[in-house]
C-alpha cells in the first residue's frame, strides 16, 4: 500500500523533501513507518522523538494503523473554512477582522495583533517565514474559535493567521472579540492565542539581517484543549502585540 508523508519545517529539512510516497506492507502501522523513514533518511534519527505524528488530519499514537492513500504529517514543536477563522498569505486587516466580530449587542470589543518585531534575543530580524500543516491548522483554528465563541452568550470569535512571508512591523496574527461584558472579551481573547500556540500547526522560521535563519520550534504540539489558559499570556498586550 502506498502512504504519503508529508513533513514541515525543520522535519521537511531532516527528511529532504516536502512530500513523499513511500510503500509499505498490508497492515503495517504508524512505527512500522518510522523505522523504515529512518533507515531509508538517516537525518531523521533522533528526532521523531520530539515531533508530533498526524495521521489522516488527527495526532496519533506509534501503534495507529495506516491504509492504502493514509497521509502521514511529520509536525515539529510549534512556534485559515469556518468565517471565525483564516489562514492568508497576504496582508491582514485588524480593522476589517474587528468589523467581522461587533453586534449592537456586543458592547466589548477587544483587538489583538501579533506584529513581527525587529529583535530576538539580541540579534536583528529582518522577516519571518511561516509554515503551516494546512488542513489541520485551520481545523485546529476554526475549532478554537467554534468553542470560545459558543462558551458564552453572544461572544463572538475571529482569528486570522497569516503565512508565508512577513516583514517586520507585519502583523502575523489577528484576534478579534466581541462580548457583552469586557471580562469574558479579555478571558476569550487570551485563550485564543495560547491555545493558537499549543494547539495549531504553524511554524516560524526567523531570518537575520546577518544572512542567517532558524526555525522557532519550542513547544510540542498538544491536543485539543477547551481549558481557559492560567495567566496571562506569553509576551502578549491587546491591540499592540509584537509576536514571539
Amino acid at each position: 500500500m502506498r502512504i504519503r508523508v508529508v513533513a514541515f519545517a525543520s522535519a521537511a529539512e531532516a527528511l529532504g523533501h516536502r512530500a513523499l510516497d513511500v510503500e509499505m506492507a498490508e497492515g503495517s502501522r504508524l512505527a512500522d513507518l518510522r523505522r523504515r523513514l529512518e533507515a531509508d533518511h538517516p537525518g531523521l534519527a533522533g528526532l521523531w522523538d520530539r515531533w508530533a505524528i498526524a495521521v489522516g488530519g488527527a495526532l496519533a499514537a506509534e501503534d495507529a494503523p495506516l491504509a492504502d492513500g493514509s497521509e502521514v504529517a511529520l509536525l515539529p514543536p510549534v512556534s485559515g473554512g469556518s468565517p471565525r477563522a483564516r489562514l492568508v498569505d497576504e496582508t491582514i486587516e485588524p480593522a476589517a477582522l474587528e468589523a467581522e466580530a461587533q453586534a449592537a449587542s456586543r458592547g466589548a470589543v477587544l483587538l489583538f495583533v501579533g506584529r513581527v518585531r525587529g529583535r530576538h534575543q539580541g540579534r536583528a530580524v529582518v522577516g519571518l517565514t511561516y509554515d503551516a500543516y494546512r488542513p489541520m491548522a485551520l481545523a485546529a483554528l476554526e475549532r478554537i474559535a467554534d468553542e470560545l465563541s459558543g462558551a458564552t452568550p453572544d461572544l463572538e470569535v475571529r482569528i486570522v493567521h497569516r503565512l508565508g512571508d512577513v516583514a517586520v512591523g507585519e502583523a502575523s496574527v489577528a484576534i478579534a472579540v466581541a462580548s457583552p461584558h469586557r471580562a469574558a472579551a479579555y478571558e476569550a481573547s487570551r485563550g485564543a492565542l495560547e491555545r493558537l500556540k499549543r494547539e495549531v500547526p504553524i511554524w516560524k522560521r526567523e531570518r537575520y539581517a546577518d544572512g542567517d535563519a532558524e526555525w522557532r520550534e519550542v513547544e510540542p504540539l498538544q491536543p485539543a484543549s477547551s481549558g481557559a489558559p492560567k495567566g496571562p499570556p506569553r509576551g502578549s498586550t491587546p491591540r499592540s502585540h509584537r509576536a514571539d
